[in-house]
């Protein structure tokens, strides 16, 4: 008889005392645009060597449960091996024997970075006491580690998705230290289709029993484990298109299943495999809080408009949308585009959706050296 495996933990969250892997931090405090302020540490890590006039920095934007684990194999530290990295190191897009590439976690996140998992000043975790934080807010916290390594203005950001956001708002908000910037599968507001996909997600989170008000990190008998996998389930299916599904799993059942008897079609466990995987490797709080940042993004808040804060790029843009993304569909990185002067628009041609921007290795490369020259 097979063996269930163990439950997961409370939360995935790496905590104070787990080994550090790669993991560098550097601390501050950050005034919130919903008002007061948060002590944070950000952590992030590195790779290539900063050159003596600090002008061949790129900071790369990871996306919703991603981290600052971009490049190497999962190891001591680090439970995921590095989600970019066919794109950055020696000899690749992003070189590391040209360039000194920066990926921080984002405030909120749960990988070393100040998030609902973290140590409140009190000790206790933040928990349910953690302050809605927005976009604008996260690009500030890294205003600080940019300060920190002495970068005045980064060679390049890029990102996609989340990563897409922070990395639009680093140019909107701080044009002179942008110099050329790669939006990929994102959008300068979110819309009200991405905001009703997100709606049953929190509302799952919310909905667990383990959930207490989001305080569950000490309680017996672990954290809401059922509500992020169906959070999970939900933004996942979202991530590929109708098409690749059909074509990888069409109405097959699983190996030894049948779902006229309570077993499942091969589709449903795919969406399974993923919602059990990040429960052991993310934290519930920081779904939350990640995903109503990304709602409430808008780089035209208080400036105008989003007309007038595209206006206020100066770098060199490149704005590229997945031709099957369902999710952040082509207009909206055209529009990002069209808002900004000189910017190019690209179309990533891709039958795996949203997701494209991770797997797609081989576009994005050619967008990179586009960007770069």
């Amino acid at each position: 008889m097979t063996q269930a495996p163990d439950p997961p933990p409370a939360t995935g969250a790496w905590r104070e005392g787990d080994p550090p892997g790669r993991r560098r931090f550097v601390t501050g405090v950050q005034p919130l645009e919903t008002g007061g302020e948060i002590p944070f540490t950000l952590a992030y890590e590195t790779w290539g060597t900063l050159n003596s006039g600090a002008s061949n920095a790129i900071l790369v934007e990871h996306a919703l449960t991603g981290d600052s684990h971009a490049v190497g194999p999962a190891e001591e530290g680090h439970v995921s091996p590095g989600w970019w990295d066919g794109l950055i190191g020696p000899g690749k897009a992003i070189d590391t024997d040209t360039f000194f590439v920066v990926v921080p976690n984002v405030l909120g996140g749960c990988q070393g970075s100040t998030g609902p998992s973290s140590p409140h000043p009190d000790g206790s975790p933040w928990g349910g006491r953690f302050p809605a934080v927005t976009v604008r807010d996260q690009v500030a916290a890294e205003v600080v580690l940019a300060d920190a390594l002495g970068i005045g203005r980064w060679a390049a950001v890029l990102g996609g998705s989340m990563g897409g956001m922070r990395a639009l708002e680093w140019a909107v908000s701080e044009p002179g230290r942008v110099a050329a910037l790669l939006v990929l599968a994102s959008t300068a507001q979110a819309s009200a289709d991405q905001i009703a996909w997100a709606a049953p997600q929190l509302h799952a989170i919310r909905s667990d029993p383990g959930w207490h008000g989001g305080d569950y990190y000490d309680v017996p008998g672990g954290g809401p484990h059922a509500g992020l996998g169906v959070a999970r389930r939900i933004a996942h299916a979202t991530y590929r298109s109708e098409a690749e599904l059909a074509q990888r799993f069409g109405r097959d059942y699983q190996d030894g299943e049948d779902p006229l008897r309570g077993g499942r079609f091969a589709v449903e466990s795919y969406l399974d495999h993923h919602a059990g995987k990040l429960s052991r490797r993310f934290d519930a709080g920081s779904y939350l809080v990640l995903t109503e940042s990304m709602n409430t993004h808008d780089v035209g808040r208080d400036r105008g408009g989003v007309a007038n804060a595209l206006g206020r790029i100066t770098a060199r843009t490149v704005a590229a949308g997945v031709d099957s993304d369902r999710l952040y569909p082509l207009y909206q990185s055209q529009a990002i585009a069209d808002g900004v002067d000189g910017a190019e628009f690209a179309v990533i041609g891709s039958p795996y959706g949203h997701d494209s921007f991770l797997i797609e290795t081989e576009q994005i490369a050619r967008l990179v050296k586009l960007l770069l020259g």
